[in-house]
């Protein structure tokens, strides 16, 4: 039977990736009791990097939006992992942290990190509504224009 959670997935026409494998010294999540670390996830598609630059030079925000919803899909793959393949026992997103690598000027980082939070909420509901932080960042990893990181509770 699927899960509420993959049921929603479904309705918004999104398909979880296989998480990704960590490129360095790390994990790409730790369970520590009822919560789970996710380590940041970048703009990863099929293998692939997207979305690499910097937000308010070579993407808009609408663009940063887009790539805030994919390190969001990222999460949740490695939050699948770490349930064991039920998304249904996400009791909360706690936390995300949201880095947007942006230009100096740029001052509209929680815009960009709202495609994060709102996909959050899209599929979990209430259960996905959390404590944030959206920071700019003079670089990210591989040049990519967005990371996010998470701390979820699960049963």
């Amino acid at each position: 039977m699927t899960g509420q959670v993959e049921a929603r997935l479904k309705e918004l026409g999104v398909s979880i990736p296989t998480p990704a494998v960590p490129v360095a010294n790390y994990v790409g999540f730790v369970k520590a009791g009822n919560l789970v670390f996710v380590s940041g996830q970048v703009t990863l598609k099929d293998g692939k990097i997207e979305y690499v630059g910097k937000v308010g030079q070579e993407f808009t925000v609408e663009q940063g939006k887009d790539a805030a919803k994919l390190c969001a899909i990222n999460i949740v793959a490695q939050l699948k992992a770490a349930t064991g393949g039920d998304l249904d026992r996400v009791k909360r997103i706690v936390k995300l942290g949201g880095f947007v690598n942006s230009t100096p000027d740029f001052a509209q980082q929680p815009e960009v990190i709202n495609g994060a939070s709102d996909f959050m909420v899209a599929v979990f509901g209430d259960k996905g509504r959390h404590a944030r932080a959206a920071v700019s960042a003079g670089a990210l990893p591989r040049g990519v224009a967005v990371e996010i990181d998470c701390v979820a509770e699960v049963e």
